[in-house]
């Protein structure tokens, strides 16, 4: 890492995701893994120089994750305006945080989200065709936990069984954890279909349990008040690695809104290879031709990749980030270049490419940004 803002927070998100994929947050036993010893160090030297208490080890700095924020100066800078009330390692899971997964993205290693993509790329070279890849990739995405049998029983929402895809991606699955289920079971958020946890990780004392303040999941944003899956026979689940849950599964849904939004509006598409959500548009009259699907919660994050955007882009987010004018702000005001990026959610995505208009450069008209940004 280098002396730049935010590199040692940064650095910290680092080696917790890569601690959080394989292993348990709660305890660590000496050595500690490379990355997080020199992280804990960089930590402590920055203490020392200001003047604060350090952490005296690995435990105590995931505490530190789970209590204070991204934002408490014991981090030194952040890279970017990131929502200062986030946390590295989430209270009630004490598992990475997906500003954790974000932040560890944007550095220079590429992160989660680079592992995600080069899964992808290597996924795409064995199956030697586009349609292959398009529904091998799509199984991935609506089955990031697979249970022993799955394939015998009615698959409503996760497209039929196919012996021939899944020859092609099992070795993308991984056994469960222990640490993501508790005395044996494993509970399964219904909205993202990602691993969820009770705080305290209790049982569910009754058939059913319910999402709310005092559960955890891996999409963090679901709404409360629904029921959890129950997989309380584990023998034989696998779940997909990590980075492709949080990087494909998670934001598959509005992925599938998107596109189906485009095909109602007959606007051409085309994904683009080695690349998550990112696709080609073909129409005339369009604001942009490049379009980016992107479920994060760090809108400054998300507008740092957009630096160095070659004409204009449209960035679709989540409908209810969208209408934030707290995550709408934080973006553009992140962005070097406003005026080439619209951002939308999938709700009427058509006519926004449509209405926002483009100058005789090619870039998309101020006003529209404009109105956008006031909506």
């Amino acid at each position: 890492m280098t002396s730049e803002a935010g590199a040692l927070v940064s650095e910290i998100a680092e080696a917790i995701s890569e601690l959080g994929e394989e292993t348990d947050l709660r305890s660590f036993l000496l050595p500690y893994p490379a990355a997080a010893q020199r992280a804990l160090d960089r930590l402590v030297l920055h203490c020392i120089d200001v003047g604060l208490e350090p952490p005296k080890g690995l435990p105590e700095l995931i505490e530190w994750c789970r209590h204070r924020s991204v934002g408490d100066r014991i981090f030194d800078k952040l890279p970017a305006p990131i929502f200062p009330e986030a946390t590295l390692v989430h209270p009630l899971g004490l598992l990475p945080t997906r500003t954790c997964l974000e932040l560890a993205s944007a550095g220079t290693d590429g992160g989660p989200e680079k592992e995600a993509r080069d899964l992808l790329t290597e996924l795409a070279g064995r199956c030697g065709s586009e349609e292959r890849f398009h529904r091998s990739r799509q199984f991935l995405a609506l089955n990031p936990v697979m249970r022993g049998g799955e394939r015998f029983e009615r698959r409503p929402g996760k497209g039929a069984w196919s012996k021939e895809i899944w020859a092609r991606v099992r070795d993308l699955y991984r056994p469960l954890p222990k640490f993501l289920t508790t005395e044996g079971t494993l509970l399964r958020c219904t909205t993202c279909r990602l691993p969820a946890l009770l705080s305290g990780r209790r049982v569910p004392d009754r058939s059913t349990a319910v999402s709310g303040p005092e559960t955890w999941c891996e999409g963090e944003t679901c709404p409360h008040g629904l029921p959890l899956d129950l997989i309380r026979t584990t023998d034989g689940v696998r779940l997909l690695a990590k980075p492709l849950r949080s990087f494909l599964s998670l934001p598959f849904r509005l992925e599938q809104a998107v596109l189906a939004e485009l095909n109602r509006a007959a606007v051409g598409y085309q994904a683009l290879p080695g690349e998550l959500g990112v696709y080609r548009l073909q129409g005339a009259g369009l604001a942009a031709h490049r379009l980016h699907i992107h479920d994060r919660v760090q809108p400054a994050l998300l507008a740092g990749r957009f630096g160095g955007a070659a004409g204009p882009v449209a960035v679709v987010v989540p409908e209810e980030l969208a209408r934030s004018a707290r995550y709408r702000n934080a973006f553009i005001q992140a962005l070097p270049d406003p005026e080439q990026v619209l951002l939308t959610g999938p709700v009427g995505l058509a006519a926004r490419l449509r209405d926002a208009g483009i100058d005789g450069k090619g870039a998309v008209d101020e006003t529209g940004l404009r109105e956008e940004a006031d909506a």
